[in-house]
């Protein structure tokens, strides 16, 4: 059955997807190229916005990992309350992500990411004069809703300016900035606030996205719409179509249950590895997985976009439910530090290598919805999973939960077969396909 999306010439198909349009706009350099798989990744235009996508999940990271602690000094309150001061960051984005991607797609990427970035800086400073718990969550859902939009329209404008023929590996490349932000947030938000207090960390923050902002204004305007698209009709229909994206939304159900397998590894990782006895590997296991996930970066993308999807996802696939499957098992601190470096392998493998897969279902001037509707799955896996697989834990134990999990994993090879692994693109390859 095809669709055809609102306010677009072009068409999809929700059942057998049609091969995209974006592969041959004539605005995607690699279409000019008589050899596209040696288009070159990085132009100055993709830098910046590696950098300024670095700087906004830094600011991020580094947040997230104080503002429960925040709460609870600076207002007196609960941990759980103080949870809550963290965690609505999440939910603001989540609910962002429902019209983030088509307001890039419609209204210009350049123009929202610097609406975007200059609204978070606005935010940033608003982090200094909360005096109350209640102001102190409001400023945090908007951050999240801010941060929503605003990273969209960095991906998206990244992913317009990678090469077709080369998806996989530049957006492999491109997640580096959110990987290397996960290991510097956090480190450089706690000395921040051990050594000269809170203030001097939200200042910081600020300073962060107003840097951003500054070199959103040196990307060019190449690729954008010259016009803002009209809005979609007004239907129960075409509201749905601006939100999510149909042909995005199978491999979409993919990534909801990776995200559901990452999320509850996270959540209850300290308190299973603290009963087993196991801290001292529960500290380096998100050493060894980023240190993992940096290196395999390098090394899946290229491949990926020479082999195809499947023979990358089906292995991160396998090597996810081994790491599950360790541990589960786990009784010494080296196989908790394995568990991390195999994790980062896995779910650092298939999330770039399923967003890739996402965005070349679809013409380029949809890229924003394509990437929004991506991370609504993922986002909402995440938050399912703890609470769904924690029932589990309750009544069988963390290593029966762990178990139970490496189940799910290999299981849902047979769902990325059914939603994506036939396709010729999963099966053959971009660049084989770009030359066939």
């Amino acid at each position: 059955m095809t669709s055809r999306m609102p306010g677009s010439d072009s068409t999809t198909a929700t059942g057998s997807q049609a091969e995209p349009t974006g592969p041959t706009d004539p605005a995607d350099p690699a279409s000019r190229s008589g050899s596209r798989s040696r288009e070159p990744i990085w132009s100055r235009d993709l830098a910046l916005v590696w950098v300024v996508n670095f700087c906004l999940a830094l600011a991020f990271y580094g947040l997230i990992t104080i503002m429960a602690v925040y709460a609870v000094t600076r207002f007196a309150v609960s941990d759980s309350t103080g949870g809550l001061a963290a965690s609505i960051f999440v939910v603001g984005a989540t609910v962002a992500r429902l019209f983030a991607g088509g307001l890039v797609d419609r209204l210009g990427r350049r123009r929202m990411l610097w609406a975007g970035l200059a609204s978070c800086t606005a935010v940033a400073a608003l982090y200094l004069v909360a005096d109350s718990l209640p102001l102190l969550l409001a400023v945090r859902a908007t951050h999240g809703v801010l941060f929503a939009v605003t990273s969209t329209a960095a991906m998206t404008l990244a992913q317009a300016r990678i090469p077709s023929s080369r998806r996989s590996e530049g957006t492999g490349y491109f997640a580096l900035s959110i990987t290397l932000s996960t290991a510097i947030g956090p480190l450089m938000s706690l000395e921040i606030v051990s050594s000269v207090g809170y203030d001097t960390l939200f200042w910081s923050i600020f300073a962060t996205h107003a840097a951003a902002c500054l070199l959103a204004l040196l990307i060019t305007a190449k690729d954008e719409p010259r016009e803002p698209q009209p809005a979609r009709e007004r239907t129960a229909r075409g509201v749905l179509a601006a939100m999510v994206h149909p042909a995005v939304l199978p491999i979409g159900l993919f990534m909801l249950v990776i995200g559901c397998v990452y999320s509850t590894i996270v959540t209850y990782l300290n308190s299973y590895t603290a009963q087993e006895g196991l801290q001292q590997g529960a500290s380096l296991f998100f050493v060894a997985y980023a240190t993992v996930m940096f290196v395999s970066r390098f090394v899946m993308g290229r491949l990926q976009d020479r082999r195809g999807d499947n023979v990358v996802v089906y292995s991160a696939i396998v090597v996810f439910a081994g790491a599950l499957l360790l541990l589960g098992t786990a009784s010494a601190d080296w196989m908790i530090v394995a568990t991390g470096a195999l994790t980062g392998f896995g779910f650092g493998t298939i999330n770039p290598a399923c967003q890739a897969a996402a965005v070349s279902r679809v013409p380029q001037e949809q890229f924003g919805l394509a990437i929004s509707t991506f991370f609504l799955m993922l986002d909402g896996g995440v938050g399912l999973g703890p609470v769904a697989f924690g029932l589990i834990a309750e009544g069988a134990g963390y290593s029966a939960m762990f178990l139970v999990l490496a189940g799910v994993m290999l299981l849902s090879a047979l769902l990325y077969l059914a939603v994506h692994g036939r396709r010729p693109d999963a099966r053959h390859g971009r660049t084989a396909a770009t030359h066939a």
